[in-house]
């Protein structure tokens, strides 16, 4: 008995189709990220984290008391911190906030410095992290306007 032409083309079609499908099957990762719980920061980082918030509150103590030099000593140490801490993929709103932190005090004693430039620069580094921030809160907003008003007042200063 002879099979059609027909027939025999779709055998060794419908082999390709089961085959492609088992291999998209087994290339399936499970869920989606939205599926999967995200797991939050471990510990070491949040000990990153209030350390570099308590070097912020230092840092700044020692800026009020007239002390600069000290404060900037601990401004620099706090950098590698700030890098760590933001070098994940998505940080922590805190972390965020004390990297910010740092980075506005130390664009405050540039300013006094009358290192207009360079306080512009760390009051940029906080314009873009409160404007792409999301979620949007007030908090975040209100640093973004007074990254922005820092980042004006260091202009008004560059012109003058």
């Amino acid at each position: 008995m002879k099979v059609p032409a027909e027939q025999r083309n779709r055998k060794p079609l419908q082999a390709v189709l089961l085959l492609a499908s088992f291999f998209l099957l087994a290339c399936d990762s499970g869920p989606g990220p939205a599926a999967r719980k995200q797991p939050g920061p471990d510990l070491a980082y949040l000990a990153d984290v209030a350390k570099l918030r308590q070097m912020d509150r230092d840092a700044e103590k020692l800026f009020a008391q007239g002390k600069g030099d000290d404060a900037a000593t601990l401004i620099q140490a706090g950098e590698p911190v700030a890098a760590k801490v933001l070098a994940v993929p998505h940080p922590t709103l805190e972390a965020t906030e004390a990297a910010a932190d740092l980075d506005e005090l130390y664009g405050k004693m540039l300013f006094s410095n009358k290192r207009y430039g360079w306080a512009r620069l760390q009051f940029q580094k906080n314009v873009v992290r409160w404007k792409y921030w999301k979620p949007q809160t007030p908090e975040t907003a209100r640093r973004l306007q007074a990254a922005l008003a820092q980042i004006a007042d260091c202009d008004r200063r560059i012109v003058q």
